[in-house]
């Protein structure tokens, strides 16, 4: 029969009133016919952007429930793009003054006590173990670590701003019904940082590290951002006129920088207010990424007592600025693969180029030719199998490989290369130093006008 309002419950049924079966039904409404098409479009392509489709079809990672829900494997492509990512990020970190460290994955359940973290976050700690008597923890968050490195010894006023990063790997139970991709995982990688400043010189050192974030986001293609200037939550530590002193540091910091911010009340993390910056991919979906945030709870007595010598030969505390800017490596890949659909540009692409024998007379010939291109430093590989030479074309191109190189009988004879490009197609023969220097450029121009729009946003 029909469907029937009840005005009460907002439920429709349908039967006689004697015996009603209420069924909930959920809709989208649009202005006008342009609005629903747009919809409909940005749905079908988001279904064919999803990260988990192209992670298989590209080869990149893998879950398995038999191994543990929530845990990523990383494919040898994957491992590729995650390492091209993971180096960037380490390379443009030591240009900043930065240092890099490294901290346990298991720690003593007394720090985390100590600093707090364990009140705040243990329904999403994996459970303790005991050894020897006493208290160990999957690590959930890295900031105690590189405060323990800080206080190997004392710091002065002349050591500050002291900057530390890390790519540590961090572990928190999250529920499984809310496990998804890369996006929500029980093991993830955070591009952690700690920088131990004093606090005259907090909101210079807060601006310099968002004009690196937005710098970095903005090399990887990402030009359309949402910020926001979180603040204290309900539940927290420490006093109020810190909380008050350090969310107007970061208010004027964002207002030197001149962008536009939203205020998420309440948002901030349990031991101070913070940054956040959500980026906006080619389909318009926003995705959070960077945060600053503000700690002045690690460096107190009772946490873990946190010094510096100042100017008049007085102890006095740091401040903390923590800061991400990916948020986590792998939601940021998952981020970067639904961008750009799998079809990453030359220089992220895990395999650059695929060199594609006609037959098996061509094998040795076009092994010469990957031998080339990787010791150009090109990533390649070579598909050796039987398939006809119009399959493995196919192959790769639904592998979304920028390059593919076929080598018959002809190349074999003139030493050159019939050149195929995923979206232009067949593009002739080239000798092998001319396609060289074609993807020399290309990687070239690509970086610079990166680089431009990163320097100029």
């Amino acid at each position: 029969g029909a469907f029937q309002l009840d005005r009460i419950t907002g439920a429709y049924w349908r039967g006689d009133a004697r015996n009603r079966m209420l069924t909930r039904i959920y809709g989208l409404m649009f202005a006008n016919k342009k609005d629903l098409k747009k919809f409909l479009h940005q749905r079908e392509e988001a279904k064919k952007r999803d990260h988990r489709k192209l992670g298989k079809e590209l080869d990149l990672f893998s879950v398995h429930d038999e191994a543990g829900a929530g845990f990523i494997h990383w494919h040898p492509r994957g491992t590729t793009l995650r390492m091209l990512v993971e180096d960037k990020w380490k390379e443009m970190h030591l240009d900043r003054d930065y240092e890099l460290v490294m901290t346990p994955h298991v720690v003593s359940e007394e720090i985390y006590r100590r600093t707090g973290h364990l009140q705040a976050y243990q329904d999403v700690m994996f459970p303790g173990m005991e050894e020897d008597g006493q208290a160990f923890r999957v690590r959930p968050m890295n900031c105690p670590g590189h405060a323990m490195i800080y206080k190997t010894r004392t710091r002065s006023y002349r050591d500050l701003p002291l900057r530390y990063a890390e790519l540590g790997t961090v572990y928190r139970y999250e529920k499984s019904g809310v496990l998804h991709g890369l996006m929500r995982v029980r093991g993830f990688t955070i591009d952690d940082s700690h920088i131990f400043v004093e606090p005259d010189d907090a909101e210079r050192e807060i601006v310099e590290v968002f004009h690196f974030g937005m710098e970095w986001l903005r090399s990887f293609g990402f030009d359309d951002f949402d910020i926001y200037l979180s603040t204290r939550p309900d539940k927290y530590v420490g006093e109020i006129s810190d909380w008050d002193k350090a969310t107007s540091a970061l208010r004027t910091a964002l207002e030197k920088t001149g962008v536009e911010f939203g205020l998420d009340e309440g948002g901030g993390a349990f031991y101070g207010p913070k940054i956040d910056v959500k980026v906006k991919d080619s389909l318009g979906r926003l995705w959070q990424c960077m945060t600053i945030q503000f700690d002045f709870n690690l460096p107190r007595e009772e946490r873990l007592d946190i010094e510096y010598t100042g100017r008049d030969n007085s102890p006095h505390r740091p401040y903390v600025v923590h800061r991400a800017l990916m948020g986590s490596v792998e939601r940021f890949l998952g981020v970067l693969i639904e961008h750009y659909g799998g079809d990453f540009p030359l220089w992220l692409a895990p395999v650059q180029v695929m060199v594609l024998p006609v037959t098996s007379d061509d094998a040795e010939f076009a092994q010469e030719v990957q031998k080339r291109l990787r010791k150009e430093g090109f990533r390649s590989e070579i598909d050796l199998s039987r398939e006809r030479i119009s399959y493995k074309i196919r192959s790769s191109t639904l592998q979304k490989i920028p390059y593919m190189l076929v080598v018959g009988a002809r190349e074999r004879e003139s030493g050159a290369v019939a050149v195929r490009e995923r979206k232009q197609g067949d593009q002739g023969q080239m000798i092998l130093n001319d396609l060289l220097e074609k993807l020399r450029r290309e990687i070239g121009v690509t970086q610079r006008n990166a680089a431009e729009t990163a320097t100029s946003g």
